[in-house]
């Protein structure tokens, strides 16, 4: 019997950038760049994500957003930091509200700076992100075994 893997389904969410990166990321699904050929798919739901790419730095209002989305996604998990905002804060790190990149949250896989960031970029690091994610499942897969044979 064939073994079924499913494709690792991505959430986007938009921190506090100037949607320069978010343009780039909505480009990286278009034709012309076509994302999805590389294995991902778009959700809008945490709990069937598995790829959480994050734009825009974080500040006092969305920490605590995107820790619960974080906690909702289920293990294994990719993180992956779009843009210099979201990487270390950017042009807005000295900002009142600013407390950081997404590191300041929740633990970065994948850093992919730019301000915007590229679409070559941003795909790269989603290529990125899913061979990490396979790696991850295959870890998280061996020591479900050894929970479960325990």
């Amino acid at each position: 019997m064939a073994k079924i893997e499913k494709s690792p389904w991505l959430l986007h969410y938009d921190g506090s950038s100037c949607n320069g990166c978010d343009i780039e990321v909505l480009a990286c699904t278009t034709p012309v760049y076509d994302v999805e050929r590389f294995g991902v798919i778009n959700t809008g739901n945490p709990m069937h994500a598995d790829i959480f790419l994050v734009t825009g730095g974080i500040n006092s209002q969305n920490a605590e957003v995107v820790k619960q989305i974080y906690n909702q996604m289920p293990n294994p998990k990719v993180v992956l930091a779009v843009g210099t905002c979201a990487c270390t804060g950017g042009i807005f790190k000295e900002c009142y509200n600013i407390l950081g990149g997404v590191d300041t949250v929740i633990p970065v896989d994948i850093y992919v700076p730019g301000c915007a960031a590229r679409p070559e970029s941003i795909i790269d690091g989603v290529v990125q992100a899913v061979a990490l994610y396979k790696e991850k499942q295959k870890t998280w897969k061996k020591e479900e075994k050894t929970e479960k044979g325990a």
